[in-house]
């Protein structure tokens, strides 16, 4: 299936699940409205009457779209009772880079966003080591809620979640990925393998290039901060492979 296709399709199922939860809630009709036109990308070459792929804006929506449906999904009901609220992403489509981790914490509980706390903190200065702002890469999680006492999410959560997961990746549309923790890389690749056999090494989810490392929580100072330079080694990875240069770490 072209990338074209499988855009629409995506775009598609947003639209039957906004529908449906719409429904759900005891909306009955919409107003009508104008039929939307996905407009050609900029760079399309003259005389290109090839179908036009969605613009960024119009997976942006899709992305809103599809936060709607997890904030109200009732899958997990451990998860459901022990929420604040869904933590959905955090960035825009088209990125070149996507940090995946594994679950929300207080701290992203609270404030619906994800890594936000001392290990996102952490993050943040990884990202900022690597060349990047926060915002020029997407940030999410295995799973979309906050697991009791902050435990590793269940394999049934991690199942409830994954459609989730794999239709917000098709709409963000990230160039590489890094997988942020064993469990994060467990589940993303659909692996048994401990994450020392998967670091060092480019692994594929659907074409994309994955990178596995430590998750952030495990570098802080309380648990294994010298773990901190096999991180770097890693992003160095990445960062070559990606064709960026690596910035000198301060």
């Amino acid at each position: 299936m072209s990338q074209e296709s499988l855009d629409r399709e995506a775009l598609r199922r947003q639209a039957q699940a906004h529908v449906q939860s719409l429904r759900l809630a005891g909306v009955e009709w919409l107003p009508a409205a104008e039929t939307p036109v996905f407009l050609t990308a900029d760079n399309q070459e003259p005389g290109d009457h090839s179908p036009p792929t969605p613009a960024a804006e119009d997976r942006r929506q899709a992305l809103k779209l599809l936060a709607q449906e997890v904030s109200v999904c009732c899958k997990c009901a451990e998860l459901v009772s022990n929420r604040t609220q869904t933590v959905f992403g955090d960035g825009g489509p088209g990125v070149d880079l996507c940090f995946v981790g594994e679950a929300p914490g207080a701290d992203e509980d609270a404030q619906g966003l994800p890594f936000v706390g001392a290990a996102g903190q952490l993050l943040n200065r990884i990202i900022a080591a690597c060349g990047f702002q926060r915002h020029e890469v997407y940030i999410c999680n295995i799973i979309k809620c906050r697991p009791p006492g902050n435990r590793t999410p269940l394999p049934n959560e991690a199942a409830n979640c994954r459609s989730f997961l794999d239709r917000q990746l098709e709409l963000v549309q990230p160039r590489f990925i890094c997988a942020l923790g064993g469990c994060a890389a467990q589940n993303l690749l659909s692996s048994n393998l401990a994450l020392g056999k998967l670091r060092g090494k480019f692994h594929d989810y659907k074409g994309i290039p994955v990178l596995c490392t430590y998750h952030p929580a495990y570098l802080l100072p309380h648990r294994n901060p010298d773990k901190k330079k096999d991180v770097w080694e890693d992003m160095k990875m990445l960062l070559a492979r990606m064709g960026r240069p690596i910035p000198q770490k301060g």
